[in-house]
């Protein structure tokens, strides 16, 4: 099997219905077989219902395309109020990463959420996913303490490490 770079043939495009299922295939085994986090497709309702969680206010949730149409990375942006939102959802499959899909999801996000007129972009991650603290670090966001947090940020019960970025 050869490696070949994915990263010209990878698009973004908002999340439209229908793509639930990919999602989960994608996101779900990421999270259970890599990182050991023993949770399911169902136990994210997040994920059953993204229109709703992620695509109102200043929020969004977008996904990375290989040139097959398959979805191979994700992204949401929720919408928390005064101005903040919290990046979730970040998983980009293993075939693509280090190939500029993550840092095109993380552009389409900011993009987004620099015209929607938002100030600050704060997320919650895990002690185990070190190569993503190394990417939020590269792209400008700062680590803070979680009691820093806004009160209306979605703190998940796996989050141990939190992130903002002033825009």
């Amino acid at each position: 099997m050869t490696s070949t770079s994915h990263s010209a043939a990878t698009m973004i495009r908002a999340f439209v219905p229908g793509d639930e299922e990919a999602i989960g295939r994608l996101i779900v085994p990421i999270q259970r077989e890599e990182f050991g986090i023993p949770i399911t497709y169902d136990e994210q309702p997040d994920l059953r219902d993204i229109a709703a969680f992620y695509q109102s206010g200043a929020g969004g949730f977008w996904v990375a395309l290989a040139a097959d149409g398959a979805i191979v990375g994700t992204i949401g942006l929720k919408d928390i109020g005064h101005g903040e939102a919290a990046l979730r959802k970040m998983f980009v499959g293993a075939d693509h990463r280090g190939d500029g899909t993550a840092r095109a999801l993380l552009a389409a996000l900011l993009d987004h959420a620099r015209a929607a007129g938002l100030e600050r972009i704060l997320l919650g991650t895990t002690a185990r996913f070190l190569a993503a603290h190394r990417f939020y670090e590269k792209n400008g966001f700062a680590e803070i303490a979680a009691e820093d947090l806004p009160a209306a940020f979605p703190r998940m019960a796996v989050d141990s490490k939190f992130y903002r970025l002033a825009l």
